[in-house]
């Protein structure tokens, strides 16, 4: 029998880490969507009969997620914005989202986009590249986090993304597909080739389903 006295209670000597909060971004390849949505994206761009501005070198097409020629591409996107939301924990179970908007950008050379969020009721947004020249502009995500921003250090080496990366960025390419939860800034670096990009944006709101979901989930995002 032990005696109760000289029982060592064990004590954790190693630092451990708890993380949490975090800021997931997720990524998937998906180039078999292209031979739809390409053609869709152009004639909707073709729509834009304003010359490209030489200030803000960029053309916006308006709206289409309910072109029903989109259909099996719109409901991949919004299954998977689903999956990602119920599987970050949130009560899914009785809710549906559905598109705010989904339309093409074009920039051409020299066009960026600043640091943004979207508001009005958006959950999940995301993009589709369509066309990417060599010397394109990457997709680049901020850190969230206000506080830490307000008081931040230099980081070691920008290059290495690390917990002090105040952002990380994306190489596009074609048939790529960007998801992340609205409240996380995006924006785009300057675009250096002489050819435009392309890509789908596309932002998704939560609403109350009107009855109980009977659809069984796409299997998930890959998660980068």
């Amino acid at each position: 029998m032990c005696n109760a006295a000289s029982i060592t209670p064990t004590v954790q000597t190693q630092l451990q880490a708890a993380y949490h909060f975090c800021a997931p971004i997720y990524t998937i390849d998906r180039p078999d969507f292209l031979s739809v949505v390409h053609p869709i994206s152009e004639e909707y761009l073709a729509k834009q009969e304003r010359p490209v501005d030489e200030i803000y070198p960029a053309i916006m097409s308006g709206s289409y997620y309910a072109d029903p020629r989109i259909t099996e591409f719109a409901e991949f996107v919004g299954m998977t914005a689903w999956n990602i939301l119920a599987e970050q924990g949130y009560a899914m179970g009785d809710k549906i989202v559905s598109f705010t908007e989904m339309w093409t950008q074009e920039h051409y050379k020299h066009s960026a986009m600043e640091q943004h969020i979207h508001g009005y009721g958006a959950q999940i947004v995301g993009f589709y590249f369509l066309e990417v020249p060599d010397n394109s502009s990457r997709v680049v995500f901020h850190d969230p986090r206000i506080s830490k921003t307000m008081i931040d250090l230099p980081e070691a080496d920008v290059s290495q993304a690390t917990i002090a990366s105040q952002m990380i960025n994306f190489e596009p390419k074609p048939g790529l597909m960007i998801f992340s939860n609205a409240w996380l800034a995006h924006s785009f670096t300057r675009h250096a080739s002489e050819k435009s990009i392309k890509f789908v944006h596309f932002n998704l709101m939560v609403q109350q389903a009107q009855a109980p979901l009977s659809c069984k989930p796409l299997p998930p995002a890959e998660v980068i």
